[in-house]
């Protein structure tokens, strides 16, 4: 199993010095990949007619393409991950060239997780459809690997269309690959037929292992087998301790995980350092594994 961070997105400050020493830290400690959450635009929490959601425009984030795009300049061997990237809210043909591009400059250390979200404003400020959100992320993964194989692309689809044109230069990978996060019953549908691994973003194995009973189902129909999938478990710091973070990697590396990442956002740190110390502490206790 390999094993990552959750980049603590919303809590780590916005000092690039502070981000360099993150991607330095979690390479030369051997961690195998960062992963971070996105959102383009926060709502404002007190704006009229209310507004729930996790995140708000209190709650900083970075783009993804750009902050990895930072940290593969500084590093050699860790890997990147989107978990997820909001996909349908985008112009699928800029998505294919960002990526690319960031794939390029990394050398190959790019997986795209993506996934459709849950903030309607969102989607109204980046001019998007909210409600047919599900139908395009399925064309918008068939158009991304076409433009990430072929230097040449003709593509009529329901959402876009491509006339004779391509993305130059095409990534390493041909095709990047495209993991999928959540759990609702046509996102599993989609994961056994389109993706090349789960994003699960559920607390425990035995939560994962009833949903993935109805993945292998799927799996089965679309003429695939687990195999054909990786896994990426989250797990969080302040959820636990020592013992509990091992239990839980041995827990999911027995239901077939791949990867697994460790998140110390709420946990209470408010610095980078009390974020880099506990990196250092879970460490030092995986090395063990």
């Amino acid at each position: 199993m390999k094993i990552g961070l959750v980049y603590p997105q919303t809590e780590y400050g916005n000092d690039p010095s502070a981000i360099k020493d993150y991607a330095l830290t979690a390479e030369e400690l051997g961690f195998n990949h960062i992963l971070t959450y996105e959102h383009v635009l926060g709502a404002n929490p007190a704006r009229e007619g209310n507004f729930e959601g996790p995140y708000t425009s209190e709650d900083p984030f970075l783009s993804p393409f750009l902050l990895f795009s930072y940290m593969a300049g500084v590093t050699q061997r860790l890997e990147f991950t989107t978990g997820i990237l909001i996909l349908p809210q985008r112009q699928t043909a800029l998505v294919a060239k960002q990526a690319a591009t960031l794939d390029v400059l990394s050398n190959g250390r790019l997986r795209l997780g993506v996934g459709v979200g849950w903030n309607k404003i969102e989607y109204q400020a980046l001019n998007e459809d909210f409600h047919v959100r599900g139908q395009r992320v399925e064309e918008q993964i068939k158009l991304l690997r076409l433009l990430w194989t072929q230097p040449l692309v003709e593509f009529e689809g329901r959402w876009d269309n491509i006339p004779d044109a391509g993305i130059n230069p095409l990534p390493i990978q041909k095709p990047i690959p495209i993991w999928i996060g959540g759990w609702a019953e046509p996102v599993l549908k989609r994961v056994a037929n389109l993706s090349d691994g789960w994003m699960p973003m559920v607390k425990n194995t035995q939560e994962a292992q009833a949903i993935l009973k109805r993945i292998d189902r799927y799996l089965s129909e679309a003429g695939r087998t687990r195999d054909d999938i990786g896994i990426e478990a989250r797990i969080s710091y302040g959820d636990g301790n020592p013992e509990s973070w091992i239990k839980s990697i041995k827990d999911w590396d027995s239901i077939g995980a791949t990867h697994i990442s460790i998140n110390t956002m709420n946990c209470g740190f408010t610095t980078p350092e009390q974020h880099l110390a506990a990196v250092r502490k879970f460490s030092s206790i995986t090395s063990e594994l």
